[in-house]
């Protein structure tokens, strides 16, 4: 346990280390400001450092001990069962993502999420503890369901910091890098609608590793609609930045009329 979530730290540290120099020597937005940036570091610890990276390694920890589930069941050679088993994780966070912006009390959650308004590479670490926590059961479910190998939920986890490091990152990758590598896994420009405080754009792009789900489940966007620069944050946020008591109370916090736009269409019906 202890040198599998000190491989984890490690990964962490790195990514986040790397891609907050990159974006730094190549912004994409000019408007990003540090402020937010100690409050999700701030958060981190309470949250992703905590259940995103202890638990996950109690995954993996159980994933070696245990002996049912399908692939066993089946005998899935370990190379399929180990590239099937990250393919499906993968899968896995992009319909509990989903699942997340449709139910009201998850959205209660996942809301924290979205009230960063200048998107960098710490954002990748923005969650309520909450949120890490109901994601490691679920993934702790399809784990035992399936049997997955404890090398494809360590690689996949490992994948998982560094890519949503990467995907929140306000790096520039330039129009060419841009089309090869959305290809393959999601950028910033792709995630970044996600984000956006048009209305109607918080409902695609869900990926956060690949981006083949967005397309066949017909939640992909290429770009935004919104003139200028696309705003970020929630459509009825405004400017006002949540401090760090804000983020962690927000979830119990009541809504006006109307609440936050979710999955779908219409509103949350959030009181």
């Amino acid at each position: 346990m202890n040198e599998l979530t000190l491989v984890r730290i490690s990964v962490f540290l790195g990514a986040l280390l790397a891609f907050s120099v990159l974006e730094w020597l190549y912004p994409r937005r000019s408007s990003s400001r540090p402020g937010n940036r100690i409050v999700n570091l701030c958060l981190a610890p309470v949250g992703s450092l905590i259940a995103r990276l202890l638990v996950p390694a109690g995954l993996v920890v159980f994933a070696a001990d245990w002996s049912g589930g399908l692939f066993p069941w089946l005998g899935v050679p370990r190379l399929p069962a180990l590239l099937a088993g990250i393919l499906v994780l993968d899968l896995t966070i992009y319909l509990q993502h989903r699942l997340f912006h449709r139910v009201p009390w998850l959205w209660r959650l996942h809301r924290v999420h979205h009230t960063d308004l200048d998107l960098n590479a710490t954002s990748g670490v923005r969650f309520h503890p909450g949120e890490i926590a109901l994601s490691a059961l679920i993934k702790l479910a399809v784990i035992a369901a399936l049997g997955l190998p404890a090398l494809a939920v360590l690689l996949f986890e490992l994948l998982l910091n560094a890519t949503s490091i990467f995907n929140h990152s306000n790096l520039a990758l330039g129009p060419v890098t841009e089309r090869w590598l959305r290809r393959m896994v999601v950028t910033p420009d792709m995630h970044e609608i996600h984000h956006s405080a048009w209305p109607g754009e918080l409902d695609c792009n869900f990926g956060f590793n690949f981006p083949w789900w967005d397309h066949w489940f017909g939640t992909y966007r290429a770009r935004s609609e919104a003139p200028g620069e696309m705003p970020v944050g929630l459509p009825d946020q405004g400017r006002v930045r949540l401090g760090f008591w804000a983020l962690l109370i927000e979830p119990i916090r009541r809504r006006a009329a109307g609440g936050f736009r979710i999955l779908g269409s219409g509103h949350s019906p959030d009181p």
